[in-house]
């Protein structure tokens, strides 16, 4: 009985230490070592013709700020096809778009979803590469320039973007979301230095035209699943930092709550839709990366933290040991800390201290109610416009 209780603090221990920390570690040096044996040469800048897509519902409020920042961009307006397309929405926003001749508008009142909507503004695409952004995020003046040079490679068949949360100075358990935003953009980072992005973000992704396949119009996450199956097709997807879109935090934690729940619930779907990538034989690296980044944490690590709470008090009650409880003793403190964050977020109380702690439990509680979410098959596919803050943002900063 000890020994299987022991077996199984190990091997929580284990994952949630790997898929947290000792999985960014691991990657930083095989990203260094392959930079050392195989460097990759300096990209030449092109120009090659693309066409911006934008997904938006309901975006009256934000949509001429959104249009001014697109019409912004510094790209050759010849070689710049911007489209906008809005099915579904209810608000002015397909009659503020029309005021400006340059954006291509598609517009049918239907609401089938944001990967509907993708699959018909698709079929418009006429030009080699598109980008994808949302229509509540504002772009870096060269963000079409630097998503495009990476494209002279032939081996590139999507980039990603990075994905910016501007708190604007204010800082509440809703805005913790940028912290992880820091961290998930380092290690997009070092997964395209070892090979490539796993899942590119939904705010600002570019792709091969010819590489798209119309998406079943159920999926969930429709980003994730576009990049990840041109990787299967034997593509990389390479990584522009210095291209992002940015956002404010969601408007509320419960805002932010029912974006992680429906995240998770995607996750499980993603997973289920892309089971050749678990084939390690097939996806040798791919594999290794898509299980370590995203995998773990939508399947064992939010199982092996109960887990490890449990065997460990266990173990302390059959044999004691300095070294369980100090374990026991650290996830006590964490787990006070992020109850007091739960407790200070309620009452709008700042402290990061709290947050973070209170923001990590807050995801793995989520991907539990997305999974039972998902298995019930009531997570719907149409994109829900999220409240998001209402700040200044700065494309410069």
């Amino acid at each position: 009985m000890t020994t299987a209780i022991t077996i199984v603090f190990y091997a929580s221990f284990f994952i949630l230490f790997y898929n947290y920390i000792g999985y960014g570690m691991l990657l930083a040096l095989l990203a260094r070592c392959r930079q050392l044996l195989f460097p990759r040469t300096a990209r030449p800048a092109i120009e090659p013709e693309v066409t911006l897509v934008v997904a938006a519902y309901n975006e009256g409020a934000f949509i001429r700020e959104k249009i001014r920042n697109t019409l912004a961009l510094d790209y050759p307006a010849g070689k710049l096809s911007i489209l906008f397309i809005t099915d579904g929405s209810t608000d002015d926003t397909p009659a503020i778009i029309r005021e400006y001749p340059r954006i291509q508008l598609m517009h049918e009142a239907a609401r089938h979803g944001k990967t509907a909507a993708i699959n018909r503004a698709m079929q418009a695409v006429q030009t080699p590469f598109v980008i994808f952004c949302d229509a509540n995020t504002l772009l870096n003046k060269d963000a079409v320039r630097n998503i495009v040079r990476h494209y002279a490679d032939e081996r590139v068949g999507g980039v990603a973007g990075e994905k910016k949360v501007v708190a604007g100075g204010n800082l509440d358990a809703a805005s913790t979301e940028g912290v992880y935003w820091k961290y998930e953009s380092l290690l997009k980072k070092l997964d395209a230095e070892l090979y490539s992005v796993v899942g590119a973000a939904g705010e600002l992704f570019s792709i091969r035209t010819a590489l798209y396949e119309p998406v079943e119009t159920d999926v969930i996450l429709d980003d994730f699943i576009i990049s990840l199956r041109i990787n299967q097709k034997g593509y990389r997807i390479a990584y522009a930092p210095d291209a992002y879109a940015m956002e404010t935090p969601s408007g509320s934690i419960t805002e932010e709550h029912k974006r992680k729940v429906r995240i998770s619930a995607g996750g499980f779907q993603s997973i289920v839709r892309l089971i050749s990538l678990l084939n390690v034989f097939r996806h040798p690296v791919l594999t290794f990366q898509y299980v370590s980044h995203r995998v773990l944490r939508w399947t064992l690590s939010p199982l092996a933290l109960p887990l490890l709470l449990l065997s460990n008090i266990a173990l302390v009650i059959i044999s004691g040991g300095w070294f369980y409880t100090l374990v026991l003793l650290a996830q006590i403190c964490f787990y006070i800390a992020g109850f007091t964050g739960y407790y200070l977020a309620g009452r709008n109380i700042k402290s990061r201290l709290f947050y973070i702690p209170f923001y990590f439990l807050f995801m793995n509680i989520a991907v539990y109610q997305g999974f039972f979410r998902y298995i019930r098959s009531n997570q719907s596919a149409a994109w829900e416009r999220s409240e998001r803050r209402q700040l200044e943002l700065d494309v410069n900063a």
